[in-house]
């Protein structure tokens, strides 16, 4: 009788693939084990899905190469949500598995290229670029093709290759190596040898004066053992001693001491853990017992809290309550930088219980945070992470809590899967019968759509904590700045003054502005030319810091132009501004002042989140500087002003969101200003202070600008009414990408009785040298969902099967908002 199993590749295909395997692997293979499986002459890490003994009927099954676990590292809730999140966001199950999993789990194989001793060679009919081949295989074992790439200078080195394996001198074999090691600290111990008592004083007595500082060590060694029984690791007893390494390995090499080896987690937070009782003010208990109560009726509920409002405070009653029960619990937060202030308050109450999850960490982190999730440790019964830690194997969750559920990078982009982790978090936690708390101080217009039509519960929380007043808001008009000649530098008289204001006070300023760099266009003031980058439609940003021009799109760069490229004119101009800008003309202004920048450019590193709010929240910060960074539920208890540099920025974007989210940005960005005892002022510097969502901002009425937004939405077609699936179209060739798009709309259109737009050149029509059309599909809420995306798939491959339009790229983003 034949055996089979059914696994997933991780490559971008729709498709799960069958090997055959023997019949004392079937008794042993489990779901969610991986294997390593041939695949064109490479090994892949597939991972087991299903074990049958049906043959497939369209190839003959490969045999599987090894095993490459003891038990499951995947577990069935996983791979049911997985195919969910391929079907409902029209994505490949190959692009989820990659995505889901810590690359350290996915093992590729890596080419080895060993010399064949049995053939004989003659050197002399061998090219030069294969003699450099056989030479270092003289030297060397065997070679990987990323050496033989360094040898020849070249990146085509697969028809070299190719040449030699026919004459029979060199073969190929594909090696598979495990990624992930833990981590394992060097201990020290005395040798059996000097246990007893007289040993050890004939040792201590036989010293000689050259070994001074080996007696000193193992004194030191008895001092530490009396203080605390725990082992001893070398990095402390040679920092305690003062001593270097070397003497350390002098004592083991005379057998009086021994190494030996503990593994120990990456991450330990039981150093953070302090015994607090947390109590909650009135209107916090109210809304915990709301969302009690509503969660008995409701599997989703939103607290709509304004900023400042204790919000993580209900949510660190409900994870104790929640892991009290033995339950697991997610929280998932839009932005690492976020992480690093949340960490460190939830670990006072639940020490070494939180686990982090996101792609700050290290391979081997998160596949230690996998494992730890896998086997329902004490050490991870408190996820916190950005949208990636939702593929966690969990197998017992009970509560999933969205922070700023309203966040946009919630979305996933690029790669695919292109999903939205708040909507796939309700998904994966109705699977597991658990709860849902969305919250935000300015939900999304779907979710208090939601919330308002009964399908989610609606707890609201209207005042700060500790009877806090909202910040008071003022607008400042640009245009009559600039013609009373009132504003220096990018800086209104009033929000200088009020920075000075601040600084008397020994309190902190936040300055808003949601574009990094220093200036978006460089200008020739003679002939109008602006440097563009050669691979994109758009303008090199200005970065003054490197004194380079880069484009925020595909990362080319070039040195800060002296003269015009066009004209040779040396009579170049910035225009706009950037965070980069902010600060050097506030460094100028406040020259005594500490002020640091917080974008995309200076959180590059591991722990530069850390550093940056640690520093702001230890006072050594006096201004920062940031994008959309800061907006997001940071809590700073010595900020009493936040500037928005300029807020017509964020207003005129060609997106249906664009209010929405200048509302929220600003909502969330002024919450930032006065959370403790003094109340808070923000100041918004704008050339259209009439602007109803300006006013909306200031006034804090979120309900004005919901039913506003809802009304247009109703009309023009947009969610919540309506869903929205997004094609993306590229190729190199501009004309062919024209007549493949036109193709793919007028079939669209033929097939499907709702509207569908485009072909559309987007904005940035052009990135990375390949032009762009996009083709967006609304789909009516009576619409079938599901019926309507079959109908689209099937267009998508009759369009793959046309020879001339095969080579265009077609991505799919379904919810793309």
């Amino acid at each position: 009788m034949n055996y089979f199993i059914e696994v997933i590749l991780p490559l971008s295909l729709p498709k799960t693939f069958t090997y055959s395997i023997s019949e004392s692997e079937y008794s042993y293979i489990k779901k969610g084990f991986r294997v390593a499986v041939p695949v064109k002459n490479k090994i892949y890490t597939a991972l087991v899905i299903d074990l049958h003994q049906t043959a497939p009927t369209l190839y003959e099954a490969k045999e599987i190469n090894q095993i490459l676990d003891e038990k499951p590292i995947v577990n069935e809730f996983q791979i049911n949500h997985w195919f969910w999140i391929a079907s409902y966001y029209m994505c490949n199950i190959g692009d989820v598995y990659r995505g889901a999993l810590p690359s350290a789990l996915l093992l590729e194989s890596e080419t080895i290229i060993s010399q064949r001793k049995e053939t004989l060679i003659n050197e002399g009919e061998l090219s030069d670029d294969e003699f450099l081949i056989y030479e270092a295989l003289q030297s060397q074992s065997s070679l990987k093709v990323q050496n033989i790439i360094d040898i020849l200078n070249k990146k085509t080195v697969l028809p070299v290759i190719q040449k030699l394996i026919h004459k029979n001198i060199i073969s190929l074999e594909e090696e598979i190596q495990e990624e992930y090691k833990p981590k394992l600290i060097r201990y020290i111990r005395l040798h059996e040898n000097y246990l007893s008592e007289e040993k050890l004083i004939a040792l201590l007595d036989n010293f000689n004066k050259n070994a001074n500082k080996q007696k000193e060590l193992v004194l030191q060694y008895f001092q530490l053992q009396a203080l605390d029984k725990k082992p001893i690791s070398v990095k402390q007893l040679a920092e305690t001693a003062k001593a270097s390494s070397a003497i350390v390995k002098a004592l083991v090499d005379k057998q009086i001491f021994e190494e030996y080896y503990i593994q120990e987690d990456r991450i330990n937070f039981d150093k953070n853990k302090q015994e607090n009782e947390l109590s909650l003010s009135k209107a916090q208990q109210k809304a915990y017992d709301e969302i009690e109560k509503s969660f008995s009726e409701k599997e989703v509920c939103l607290l709509h809290g304004v900023t400042s409002s204790g919000k993580t405070e209900i949510y660190i009653k409900l994870i104790e309550n929640y892991i009290g029960v033995g339950k697991q619990v997610l929280y998932l937060l839009p932005e690492i930088a976020l992480t690093t202030q949340l960490v460190a308050r939830l670990t006072k109450h639940f020490g070494n219980k939180v686990a982090v999850f996101h792609s700050k960490y290290s391979n081997n982190e998160r596949v230690e945070v996998w494992n730890q999730v896998l086997s329902s440790s004490e050490k991870a019964q408190v996820v916190i992470g950005a949208r990636s830690a939702l593929f966690l194997p969990f197998s017992n969750l009970g509560l999933i809590i969205v922070d700023e559920e309203h966040e946009p990078t919630f979305k996933q982009q690029d790669p695919a899967p292109r999903y939205h982790a708040r909507d796939s978090a309700i998904v994966l936690a109705n699977a597991h019968q658990a709860k849902v708390l969305l919250g935000s101080a300015t939900p999304s217009i779907e979710t208090y759509y939601n919330a308002q039509s009964g399908k989610f519960g609606l707890v609201t929380l209207k005042e700060r904590f500790g009877q806090v007043q909202m910040p008071e808001i003022q607008l400042v008009d640009l245009k009559d700045g600039y013609f009373r000649k009132k504003i220096k530098g990018h800086f209104s008289t009033t929000l200088i003054e009020n920075i000075t204001e601040a600084f008397a006070n020994n309190e902190q300023v936040i300055l808003f502005q949601n574009r990094r760099g220093f200036s978006p266009v460089l200008e020739c003031m003679t002939c109008g030319h602006v440097p563009q980058c050669p691979q994109c439609d758009v303008s090199l940003t200005y970065h003054k810091y490197k004194n380079q021009l880069r484009c925020h799109y595909c990362g080319h760069s070039i040195a800060k132009p002296t003269n015009c490229h066009v004209c040779a004119s040396v009579d170049l101009e910035t225009k706009g501004f950037g965070t980069e800008q902010i600060e050097l003309e506030l460094a100028e202004l406040f020259p005594t002042k500490n002020i640091k920048r917080m974008d995309q450019d200076t959180t590059r590193g591991k722990y530069s989140f850390e550093k940056i709010i640690d520093g702001f929240k230890n006072r050594e910060i006096d201004v920062l500087v940031g994008t959309q960074m800061l907006a997001k539920g940071l809590d700073f208890d010595n900020v009493t002003l936040v500037g928005i540099m300029n807020a017509d920025n964020m207003l005129y974007h060609p997106d249906f969101r664009a209010f929405e989210r200048s509302f929220q940005m600003m909502t969330q960005v002024a919450g930032r200003s006065g959370r403790a005892e003094k109340r808070g002022k923000v100041i918004i510097q704008t050339f259209n202070p009439l602007h109803n969502i300006i006013q909306q901002v200031t006034n804090n009425d979120y309900e004005g600008m919901y039913k506003e937004q809802l009304y247009e939405r109703r009309i023009y077609f947009y969610p919540p009414f309506y869903r929205l699936i997004k094609l993306t179209l590229k190729h190199r060739d501009f004309e062919k990408l024209k007549e493949g798009s036109m193709w793919l709309y007028q079939v669209l259109k033929q097939h499907l009785s709702i509207p569908v737009l485009g072909p559309e050149e987007p904005a940035i029509g052009r990135i990375r040298n390949e032009y762009i059309r996009t083709i967006m599909i609304k789909i009516p809420n009576e619409t079938s969902v599901q019926g309507t995306k079959k109908t689209i798939q099937k267009v998508l491959n009759s369009f793959d099967v046309v020879s001339q339009y095969r080579t265009i790229k077609v991505t799919v983003n379904v919810d793309f908002y």
